[in-house]
């Protein structure tokens, strides 16, 4: 415990260190701006700006450590005492933190091209964290590329269609785990089973393996992925803060341990994977990457570090945020039964008893798809949004200089009272509501406040994926078993790990077959 104190007491010793070298900048190359009607601000310092609040913010919360810290309380606090359209600066960087609905509409909608770039720190020629990846992309030529070819090949319709059976492999190999639980009635701690499934099926559509697989480089890619996800935030921060500092030498969080790893890692598989491509499955995402790093005739050139940050990319957040959802979800499900016993009797009536529920029965479960939404809701995968101003605007009636940070509170955003009726409340019939021609023009600017996952030309191009992942397997949860926990609910406190709300107590239960339950030779018609 003292070493991790030491470690953590080191971190702000080197911030503030910072903040002092960047005073000279601060007062010689500086220049006052004009009068403009800026959006409103809490108290600032000098030199350091807004960051007395977060150092105030810590001092009520003594058992976090810095980078343990509920990022999400952090801006409610601050949100909740200034307003929900916030202009704060870290040193002299300007933030803008936007806390209402109707506020990040306006910026999805009127100021989307200007806020199309994240323009975040970089780690320069690494796979994570630099601008090879597309996450961590500028909107140009590369942005828009790739985004064309994973709505097109990568993960487009023909692609889902293809890959169908995988999901559906690793769907019924859950459910065998299940029943096996359910006979020997053991408890099921369903975060580690959700991380399996989604694990194999990002695995087997990547490159044709899966991480159950006793290959070796599978079994790596998920160690290292644990690696990464468990230093995300301090391998952010390092890039973010010292950056400069390694450029003489000086490294931190021994980050470059794992992107080294994870490089050479991703090479070695996409080497293997040109010298023995398996001509009997379908082309997996690094037959299509490779493919089109060769084709003289793409309309952009992707490198050999464009693939392998976008694969890593794929593992780091595609995973976690399914997981995520799928736990969320179930939890709201245990600890309503009402709405429980009214999605039984939908698949019931739709999928029947004989079969298992499949990714084309989705469309027609309509009130499945409300829960999901609902869930989603409440507990969004990414609630942090950032971006950049490229330019000066205005916003909410004020001014926002360019260049100044955008953060938007999807947390906040979809708890919005003005909004949402009741939005602390499970209601997943508020997506059911069916509204007149009239109200049609509110209905759609209500869809453009729901933003799960983002917004705007950034938003998340492989969310029908999540959807129809998230679906079948709460389908299948609900179809195949009952559930069973201690205590009368389920605790859902959150707590914000690896840039994402997670559940502080991880969601246990025990399965208990229905009555009724599926034969395994008609599984699927």
């Amino acid at each position: 415990m003292a070493s991790i104190i030491t470690g953590e007491c080191q971190y702000f010793i080197l911030i503030l260190l910072c903040f002092f070298a960047f005073i000279c900048f601060f007062l010689f190359f500086t220049k006052p701006t004009h009068s403009v009607r800026l959006p409103p601000s809490p108290p600032s310092l000098p030199i350091i700006g807004h960051l007395h609040h977060l150092l105030f913010f810590l001092l009520y919360k003594p058992s976090l450590f810095f980078f343990d810290i509920l990022p999400l309380e952090f801006l409610h606090t601050l949100s909740s005492k200034y307003g929900t359209l916030l202009l704060f600066r870290a040193s002299f960087f300007p933030f803008l933190l936007v806390s209402s609905a109707s506020v990040a509409y306006e910026i999805f909608t009127t100021h989307d091209v200007n806020v199309s770039s994240r323009n975040l720190p970089t780690n320069e020629g690494s796979i994570i964290f630099d601008t090879s990846g597309f996450v961590t992309a500028p909107y140009g030529g590369y942005f828009k590329f790739m985004k064309k070819l994973i709505v097109t090949k990568l993960l487009g319709p023909n692609a889902q269609v293809q890959s169908r059976s995988i999901r559906e492999d690793e769907l019924e190999r859950l459910r065998g785990i299940l029943l096996d639980k359910a006979r020997k009635k053991e408890s099921v701690e369903i975060n580690k089973e959700a991380r399996k499934l989604v694990g194999n099926i990002v695995a087997r559509m990547t490159m044709g393996r899966s991480f159950t697989e006793e290959n070796g480089d599978v079994e790596s890619i998920q160690s290292l992925v644990a690696k990464a996800n468990a230093s995300k935030i301090k391998m952010a921060l390092s890039v973010l803060i010292f950056g400069q500092l390694e450029k003489v030498g000086i490294s931190w969080f021994k980050k470059r341990t794992v992107i080294k790893k994870f490089d050479k890692l991703i090479e070695r598989c996409l080497v293997e994977h040109k010298e023995k491509p398996n001509k009997d499955q379908c082309m997996d995402m690094m037959d299509v990457l490779l493919a089109v790093s060769e084709d003289p005739n793409a309309e952009y050139k992707i490198t050999r570090n464009n693939i392998k940050a976008f694969l890593v990319e794929l593992f780091l957040g595609g995973i976690d945020t399914s997981v995520n959802s799928i736990q969320w979800t179930m939890a709201e499900i245990i600890n309503n039964p009402i709405i429980a016993d009214r999605l039984r009797e939908e698949i019931d009536s739709v999928v029947g008893k004989s079969r298992l529920i499949q990714e084309t029965d989705l469309p027609n479960l309509p009130y499945l798809q409300a829960v999901i939404k609902e869930a989603l809701r409440l507990h969004p995968p990414v609630p942090i949004i950032p971006r950049e101003f490229n330019q000066g605007c205005t916003v909410g009636g004020f001014f926002v200089p360019g260049k100044t940070r955008l953060l938007v509170n999807i947390f906040a955003v979809m708890r919005d009272p003005n909004v949402w009726e009741d939005p602390l409340e499970f209601k997943p019939e508020r997506f059911l509501t069916s509204l007149s021609s009239g109200q049609e023009d509110e209905r759609n600017k209500q869809t453009l406040k729901y933003l799960p996952f983002g917004g705007g030309r950034r938003g998340c191009p492989a969310s029908n994926l999540g959807y129809m992942i998230v679906g079948t397997t709460i389908g299948m949860m609900l179809q195949c078993f009952d559930w069973s926990i201690k205590g009368e609910k389920v605790n859902m406190d959150g707590c914000f790990k690896e840039f994402t709300e997670t559940m502080a107590y991880p969601l246990t239960f025990t399965p208990v077959t229905r009555i009724s339950t599926i034969d395994s030779e008609t599984l699927h018609t």
